[in-house]
């Protein structure tokens, strides 16, 4: 049976992404970085996990953001307050940061600052529950993040991002009194489309769970990946 048009289309696209993503995670190897990739639907609190996070470990690791959003600079800037490297790409039409949009990131990092001083590279990407997660930019683990603003539903109906997350953090737990969720039901549709990913709830207004989170994220922090060549005379 013959591919369709688009069907073959998105086969290469995706092959050709993968070329790339491989070529990226290679260079965060090389350098003894870890990259993690963060995605969510619009509004899920992505940026407010960043801000919070660089501002518990700023003292203990180095740390740069990737910053992708169709248009402005507005996430960036509030990251930037953190005293942290940040690298803002605007997409465009595009609803996805791609690997080749990541590797000019990496073409910033590499160029404007000492790339092997840094152990942590959060990718941001876009705002969307679909292209995010099909689309790999070289990351060495998937951190996704579902509002419970969002609805128990929201596993069932998009599997891709939820199959692929290493993490889901469920957010805004703060507003769990005055919602009509059934959280047993959310984190059984949560394992039934992914029953090994670690699940943490937490809230950033209150600061449930963050502790569990930043945990978790010391875990992924292994560097040197690769260890540098020690030159002798």
């Amino acid at each position: 049976m013959h591919q369709t048009f688009d069907a073959a289309l998105e086969i290469n696209l995706l092959h050709a992404n993968q070329a790339g993503a491989d070529s990226n995670r290679s260079h965060f190897d090389e350098w003894g970085i870890t990259c993690l990739n963060l995605m969510s639907s619009p509004g899920a609190g992505k940026t407010v996990l960043l801000e919070k996070t660089l501002a518990a470990l700023n003292q203990d690791l180095k740390m740069a953001v990737i910053e992708g959003d169709m248009t402005t600079e507005l996430d960036a800037e509030r990251l930037r307050q953190y005293d942290v490297s940040v690298i803002a790409i605007n997409t465009g039409r595009s609803c996805h940061l791609d690997s080749k949009m990541v590797s000019g990131g990496i073409h910033t990092l590499e160029h404007q600052y000492n790339p092997a001083e840094f152990d942590l590279v959060f990718v941001e990407n876009v705002g969307n529950l679909v292209c995010p997660a099909e689309f790999e930019v070289g990351e060495h683990a998937k951190v996704a993040l579902l509002s419970i603003t969002e609805g128990e539903d929201k596993p069932l109906k998009y599997p891709i991002m939820f199959q692929e997350a290493d993490c889901l953090l469920i957010t805004k737990m703060d507003l769990a009194p005055y919602l009509e969720i059934d959280l047993q039901q959310l984190e059984a549709n949560v394992r039934q489309m992914n029953p090994h990913v670690t699940l943490i709830p937490l809230s950033a207004k209150t600061g449930e769970g963050l502790e569990v989170w930043f945990k978790w994220l010391r875990t992924q922090v292994q560097k040197p990946r690769i260890k540098p060549l020690t030159m002798t005379a």
